[in-house]
């Protein structure tokens, strides 16, 4: 993961600017090996890995493909965001296209971040407020369709309202991370001394992590976890601000747009583990273990200090 985010940070944003397209159909067609028997298997029930030497998950590297394709996309059709078939039309007709490939994995999760991470980066590159409100209403019935005509999906959110109603079963995991915040209190049993992990609580080190957290850190652990988000957050949007004042439109919405990655996700990810939404099988940005996750994960933090050294360095050159 370091030596990949050596590399990235030498790579100039305009040349992400150029081959985001790429990028973007390169992550359709890993997401399409995935569905192929012999490349891509399936573990608890969802196909989302495939071999190539190693274990991959090309859905978290799709998410930073999402936020380059928007931007790019964005920038290209500045002058067309007040038209609906040439402003958002396509680019909605793209999201659905991979929200199609992940369904079929499945991979709710993945289609609902990366759906709201490109309608956003549509509503910050000038999409007019109506047509924002309008595709978010579009998009949320959507999402509720795929729940109530899923059998699968619409029972995961009935047991989420009362997971105790069958602790042992279907809402197994969900009571086990409560009673891990119950444990923790205020202060936590201190570090390494989370019960849940050992033997109760099932994705302990990626799903549910901040369920542990909370046991062995209390509710103040879990506060510094959610300051670092708001922390990390904020700092993508400055960054992404120091573009804006250098006339770098792409890389602006680059910066914004992994802000809105880690912090829809954080938010989802932390709702789940604390009972306010149903289990969606999203890992917690920059903290859950993983694989493919983690360097997905470097990539993106690297391509804001990639954005905030281009910023420093032009800001500089135009001092007097």
């Amino acid at each position: 993961g370091i030596l990949v985010s050596m590399i990235i940070f030498r790579i100039p944003m305009a040349v992400w600017h150029q081959w985001a397209w790429l990028l973007f159909l390169l992550g359709i067609f890993a997401l399409l090996l995935v569905l192929i028997p012999k490349i891509g298997y399936s573990v608890n029930g969802s196909r989302r890995w495939i071999h190539l030497g190693m274990t991959v998950q090309p859905s978290e590297f799709m998410k930073l493909c999402v936020v380059l394709y928007a931007a790019d996309y964005v920038v290209r059709k500045k002058e067309y965001m007040n038209d609906i078939k040439r402003g958002f039309i396509p680019l909605l007709m793209a999201m659905l296209l991979v929200g199609f490939e992940l369904l079929l994995e499945p991979d709710f999760g993945a289609f609902l971040v990366m759906m709201l991470i490109a309608i956003s980066l549509l509503f910050l590159g000038g999409l007019p407020i109506r047509y924002f409100v309008l595709l978010l209403v579009i998009s949320l019935g959507g999402f509720v369709s795929l729940v109530v005509f899923s059998p699968y999906r619409l029972a995961r959110l009935m047991w989420f309202w009362n997971p105790w109603a069958d602790p042992y079963g279907k809402g197994y995991q969900l009571t086990h991370a409560l009673i891990a915040f119950g444990h923790g209190g205020l202060l936590g049993m201190g570090l390494g001394g989370s019960v849940e992990k050992q033997l109760y609580l099932p994705e302990a080190h990626t799903d549910f992590l901040l369920a542990v957290i909370a046991e062995e850190l209390g509710l103040f652990g879990v506060l510094i976890v959610l300051g670092l988000f708001a922390f990390v957050v904020w700092r993508a949007f400055k960054i992404g601000w120091g573009a804006v004042l250098t006339d770098r439109p792409f890389d602006a919405l680059v910066a914004q747009g992994i802000g809105l990655w880690f912090g829809v996700q954080g938010i989802i990810n932390m709702g789940v583990n604390e009972g306010l939404l149903p289990t969606k099988g999203l890992t917690l940005p920059l903290l859950s273990y993983g694989g493919s996750g983690i360097i997905a994960n470097m990539m993106a933090a690297t391509l804001l200090l990639r954005i905030d050294h281009e910023s420093r360095l032009l800001m500089w050159k135009r001092a007097p």
